[in-house]
């Protein structure tokens, strides 16, 4: 069996992968993040304290565990603080998975990147895994250069691009787009949402499923993940309010240049999903499934 240590696990994506594998079973897990786990169970898997900013650490950690695979999720991921913190995302986002990268190149470990869709501009949506990448905003140049490092590398690598994530966890450290509807239409708050931005959705569980599919097939290159079913910003909330029979009148779509973001974003991302469907037999949950679940996990 595979031994696959994870970065980031105390993240979305880290803890569904953790999940995952309490779940099936496939692979020995290491689960690394900073500070505390903060994964419920502590059973079944172990964990280990890894800061990946620091590089004695990250060696120590992996001449300890001597995993087969390491799949990197930790990352510096909203767009506008990247904006504003441009060192803060340099060094996580892309000096830490060099850090990484060259490990593992020694090691003989097959490095899994999670990286995104807004490495694109956003004018030629959907996009397929070898079309040529131009982001617009710091946050994407910085995955995009960690991709680069990735693909230098002379070992095993393996990149994931995914899209707009959601899904919830008992000990949330931050929200994302549809837990963030679902909880201002409660409220009964006004939400200001774009209508001119369009996305694929990813259920966090579909997104952990390919990256252990990566590792069993022994996936190489570059696959797109993301949900089925391209939307608008605001169609998307408009769905997540019918889910949950919610108010849509409190609901009031803007155009995206209305919103005066500092960090610009793609307009128009999604992905062809054919290369990940076929070499790893990726089947995505439909976007109401998606939400049935998020209700279920609710209580």
């Amino acid at each position: 069996m595979k031994t696959v240590l994870v970065t980031g696990s105390n993240g979305l994506l880290g803890q569904k992968i953790t999940e995952k594998v309490l779940a099936d079973g496939v692979v020995n897990l290491v689960a690394t993040n900073r500070g505390e786990n903060k994964y419920p169970i502590k059973d079944g898997y172990v964990y280990e304290q890894l800061d990946v900013l620091d590089a004695g650490q990250a060696e120590a950690v992996l001449k300890k565990h001597r995993p087969h695979v390491l799949i990197h999720t930790a990352a510096m991921t909203n767009v506008d603080i990247c904006h504003q913190q441009n060192e803060a995302c340099w060094n996580l986002n892309v000096k830490a998975t060099a850090t990484l990268a060259s490990l593992c190149e020694k090691m003989g470990i097959h490095f899994i990147y999670v990286s995104t869709d807004f490495v694109f501009d956003g004018l030629n949506g959907p996009y397929q895994e070898l079309d040529e990448p131009k982001p617009l905003s710091f946050y994407g140049k910085s995955k995009l250069e960690a991709e680069q490092i990735t693909q230098q590398m002379s070992g095993d690598w393996t990149i994931i691009r995914t899209i707009l994530v959601y899904g919830i966890l008992k000990d949330m450290s931050r929200s994302n787009i549809v837990l963030w509807a679902k909880g201002a239409l409660e409220k009964g708050n006004q939400v200001k949402v774009v209508n001119d931005q369009w996305r694929m959705p990813t259920l966090a569980e579909d997104l952990a499923e390919a990256c252990l599919l990566a590792v069993k097939y022994g996936a190489k290159g570059i696959y797109h993940i993301s949900g089925g079913e391209m939307m608008t910003i605001a169609e998307l909330v408009r769905k997540v309010a019918d889910f949950w029979s919610l108010d849509k009148s409190l609901i009031t779509e803007i155009s995206s240049n209305s919103l005066g973001q500092e960090a610009k974003r793609p307009q128009k991302t999604g992905f062809i999903l054919d290369k990940a469907m076929t070499d790893l037999n990726y089947q995505p949950h439909s976007f109401e499934e998606g939400l049935a679940l998020v209700r279920k996990q609710l209580g």
